[in-house]
């Protein structure tokens, strides 16, 4: 049986003000999708590691370009996004493909800049469900904020990752090692803290025995129900 508790006596966040909502992810625990979902039921933009790059590389988001918007309006991030609806070929962030290549040891302090920016802006511009990129530590003084975590077994991880990319247990496995490894050195680098310390977040759900919308229909009660403690 699976058992998660949750004490956050002071918790509760505000449904009918802008929000936003952090999940950070094991790789293999399915918590992208979940996100997307999450999104979906909430009926707001989805966004992550391959729509941030994405931005950065097609419009020259830099940091130095940021801080120039910044200082042209209040929220620059509303003016960018109205600026891109008129741009041929526009693509709505929240349903980019994943063009992501950049692993995450080849950030480097200005692009991580340039990321916590755009994602800042975001936020100020709409409630909105992010995945990844630090979202537990960017967001940490937001006023309106959940950061979930999604874990899972390891060989929750290894089955999942297998069926995904049509690859052995044993390459699946060195897979997984590699992304824990080159995420926890991110994290560490730019946070100063571990992903792996359940004090970052509000919520820490495993994914085992669970499906994806069993998962999302958790957050969602959650959201519903700020209680001091809850027991699934």
């Amino acid at each position: 049986m699976f058992i998660f508790a949750l004490y956050y006596p002071n918790y509760k966040m505000k449904q009918d003000e802008l929000f936003v909502i952090t999940i950070n992810r094991e790789l293999g625990s399915g918590g992208r999708t979940i996100g997307r979902k999450l999104a979906e039921r909430l009926e707001v933009p989805f966004y992550d590691k391959s729509v941030i790059q994405q931005l950065k590389k097609k419009y020259n988001l830099t940091a130095d370009e940021i801080e120039r918007l910044k200082g042209q309006k209040h929220n620059w991030w509303a003016e960018f996004k109205r600026s891109m609806m008129l741009m041929p070929n526009f693509v709505a962030p929240q349903v980019l493909p994943d063009y992501s290549s950049m692993p995450d040891f080849l950030i480097t302090d200005e692009i991580f800049k340039a990321e916590t920016e755009i994602l800042k802006g975001i936020a100020a511009d709409g409630s909105c469900v992010i995945a990844g990129r630090s979202g537990f530590y960017i967001f940490r003084d937001h006023p309106n904020h959940l950061s979930v975590l999604i874990q899972a077994s390891m060989q929750h991880r290894i089955d999942r990752v297998m069926q995904k990319q049509k690859i052995t247990a044993e390459e699946a496995k060195a897979i997984i090692d590699q992304v824990d490894e080159s995420r926890e050195n991110y994290v560490k680098k730019y946070t100063g803290s571990s992903r792996y310390d359940t004090r970052n977040y509000d919520l820490v759900i495993n994914a085992d025995e669970h499906t994806e919308d069993e998962i999302v229909e958790i957050i969602i009660h959650y959201l519903k129900l700020p209680l001091s403690k809850i027991i699934f």
